[in-house]
């Protein structure tokens, strides 16, 4: 699968980490609902840092369909809660 993290890039994962992404998803998801900015914070930090330890990233003058993306670090939890539908970051 491909992955965006915004304002960093691609990164191509095995499908085999969906279910590590899908849990960190799960958590954030759950912080973001009850507004726990600490929380959240920390579960988006271990997000990306997940998909860039298990991620190779693709050269930036190759743009591939993206199935997921990601907000960037920086992203407030007002942003995330914007980007997020029922299903989360990731559809599960």
């Amino acid at each position: 699968m491909i992955v965006r993290i915004m304002g960093e890039g691609q990164r191509k994962l095995a499908d085999s980490h969906f279910a590590e992404l899908n849990g960190l998803d799960d958590e954030l998801l759950e912080e973001v609902e009850a507004g726990d900015e600490e929380g959240f914070r920390r579960t988006l930090g271990a997000l990306l840092d997940a998909v860039r330890r298990l991620g190779s990233p693709l050269p930036d003058d190759v743009l591939e369909p993206s199935e997921l993306i990601l907000p960037a670090p920086d992203a407030t939890l007002d942003e995330v809660r914007a980007m997020l539908s029922e299903d989360g970051l990731i559809p599960g």
